[in-house]
């Protein structure tokens, strides 16, 4: 009887060396893009078709997945991205946006406001964002501008295709009302 063969466990890459290589993958690409000439239109092209059957291939891996390995997919930031280029992600965009504003939230609750998803409009996501009084702009830390920002850049990150993120007017709370003076009636 044969011994079973040892699993050679393979290095991955950690999440800033491929970022660095999507980074300089863009620059070359761009690089590409400027430059006349026949072989770039053939090098661009070839990035073109590597991608659609790279794509194709993860499609299928896809459609292989049960429910369990396609949420593991799904959830790595990598293959979520990768999922979301070929616009086969199987979580609709609404709820990959509503999880990152509530991934989100405790640390907008941390600074006295508050940040709940209210939806899609068309192409643009809603949020329904409050500030606390103890944090606007005097906390040096810019208030609804940079939570806003923050938002924004989280949902698009994970739903780019929306096209903004916009937070959502919100009434302002009704003003407080002594009960005695709704309850006095003036003397006669």
């Amino acid at each position: 009887m044969a011994e079973p063969e040892e699993v050679e466990e393979v290095e991955r890459l950690a999440d800033p060396m491929v970022e660095s290589r999507l980074a300089r993958l863009d620059q070359l690409l761009e690089g590409l893009e400027s430059a006349p000439g026949p072989s770039t239109r053939s090098a661009i092209e070839a990035v073109r078709l590597l991608t659609e059957v790279y794509g194709e291939a993860l499609a299928r891996v896809m459609d292989h997945a049960d429910a369990r390995l396609s949420g593991l997919l799904a959830d790595d930031e990598l293959l979520g991205h990768l999922l979301v280029l070929h616009e086969i992600h199987p979580e609709p965009v609404e709820s990959r946006a509503a999880r990152a504003v509530e991934r989100l939230r405790p640390a907008v609750q941390e600074r006295g406001g508050d940040v709940e998803w209210a939806g899609v409009d068309g192409a643009v996501g809603r949020v329904r964002l409050t500030t606390g009084g103890g944090c606007g702009s005097g906390c040096g830390g810019g208030g609804t501008s940079d939570v806003t920002a923050a938002v924004r850049e989280a949902v698009l990150a994970v739903a780019p295709e929306l096209t903004a993120v916009e937070p959502v007017e919100t009434a302002a709370p009704p003003a407080f009302v002594p009960l005695a003076t709704l309850t006095h009636r003036g003397t006669p």
